[in-house]
């Protein structure tokens, strides 16, 4: 039996957990150029201003096995991007990575009336499961930007 991963909002008070997601996506993303672990860090800080970026983390059982992020682009009103998003290599193809999408769509939809979530992304298909719709691809780095809309037009 498939059990779905538990999703919460990373808590900045819970060091373990805080640790874990770090470490997650500094390895997953591997990239020190761009996304170095002082970087990851500070993205993972609470924002003391008017953007707001907050991650959301799962769990199978008491295990820390992917996070994801979502925040407010701070140059488009009412846009918002899905970002800085891994699972642990253990828990790939195990719906983990579609719940993280899945909470961090419903958080934005709850809290906002209306706008558009950004994500740019290998995976076009998932996305488009979603309703996202491509905007334009980077034929260099193979990624796609793509865009969903809410309340759909």
């Amino acid at each position: 039996m498939k059990h779905e991963p538990r999703i919460e909002e990373l808590l900045h008070g819970d060091e373990r957990t805080h640790e874990t997601a770090v470490r997650l996506l500094v390895e997953a993303f591997d990239n020190p150029a761009r996304y170095d672990e002082q970087r990851i860090r500070a993205e993972l800080a609470p924002t003391p201003n008017l953007f707001y970026r907050k991650f959301f983390v799962a769990y199978r059982g008491d295990e820390v096995v992917g996070v994801g992020g979502v925040k407010s682009a701070d140059w488009a009103s009412n846009t918002h991007i899905l970002y800085l998003s891994a699972v642990a290599p253990a828990a790939r193809g195990k719906g983990v990575a579609k719940a993280l999408v899945q909470a961090r769509i419903d958080w934005v939809r709850e809290g906002f009336a209306a706008g558009c979530i950004l994500v740019s992304t290998t995976h076009k298909k998932r996305f488009a499961g979603y309703g996202f719709r491509p905007l334009r691809e980077d034929e260099a780095e193979g990624r796609t930007l793509m865009v969903l809309e809410f309340p759909e037009p």
